[in-house]
């Protein structure tokens, strides 16, 4: 059975950092696809970040420079590190294994909340 456990969100200020983690079991992080999701309250679901299971890396423009995703394989966890943090990156934050073309496992999120 596949798990996905996300923690590390919070209430940071503008310009801060957080770090989000997604604990993994039933799987092996560093063997296929996975990323991280965000949904804001009205807005719908975006990627924020992928890593294949080659190691290639890929973000989109909004936190291009800004975050960073990387696996531990010792630890089987997705990292997150989110610098810079802005008031539109306030979300709940998701990681999400690929599986047939496909993001099949989810975790339950984290809230990350950037005030100014």
């Amino acid at each position: 059975q596949v798990q996905l456990a996300e923690s590390g969100g919070g209430s940071v200020q503008v310009g801060g950092s957080l770090r989000l983690a997604c604990a993994a079991s039933g799987l092996t992080v560093t063997r296929i696809d996975m990323g991280w999701f965000r949904q804001a309250p009205g807005r719908e679901r975006e990627g924020v970040a992928e890593i294949d299971g080659w190691g290639k890396i890929s973000y989109p423009e909004s936190v291009k420079g800004r975050f960073t995703i990387s696996k531990d394989n010792a630890m089987n966890t997705l990292y997150l590190q989110m610098m810079s943090l802005k008031p539109e990156d306030t979300a709940m934050y998701y990681c999400a294994a690929l599986k047939i073309g496909a993001y099949r496992y989810w975790g339950q999120g984290t809230q990350v909340t950037v005030s100014s």
